[in-house]
């Protein structure tokens, strides 16, 4: 999954600060905006990790164009932080399962497109049957 962050510049006193629109009162900082963008993944990684571990569900990530027209975001630079939630989990089990070749292709193609592995690709569409 894919989450938008909103980024406000920081300079030689100030932090570059990030909120994460899409997680209520997921929120990172960072000395520069690189430092910003890793601690932004770390916090949703965390933020998400609750929410699981609590039973709750994971929120859908919308486009940057939505939060866009939000006042509070104007003047705000946007990146976008890519989340495998299959790594989220903190006990991995091997599976084996039986797909028709085409489905598996899809699947493939669909994983290469979010940029995730297979593994996360469908831990993530499943997960997303639990969404808000």
């Amino acid at each position: 999954m894919k989450y938008p962050i909103a980024i406000e510049l920081g300079d030689d006193t100030h932090a570059f600060s990030v909120i994460v629109p899409d997680l209520e009162g997921c929120f990172s900082a960072g000395d520069t905006m690189e430092d910003a963008i890793d601690n932004a993944k770390e916090a949703i990684e965390l933020w998400l990790e609750t929410v699981i571990d609590d039973g709750g569900s994971v929120p859908v990530a919308q486009e940057i164009s939505i939060h866009q027209k939000n006042a509070d975001y104007q003047n705000l630079v946007w990146a976008i932080v890519p989340v495998d939630l299959a790594s989220l989990s903190d006990k991995v089990e091997r599976v084996n399962i039986t797909l028709a070749a085409r489905v598996l292709r899809r699947i493939d193609a669909d994983a290469k497109a979010m940029g995730e592995s297979r593994s996360g690709y469908i831990a993530r569409k499943a997960l997303e049957l639990h969404v808000a």
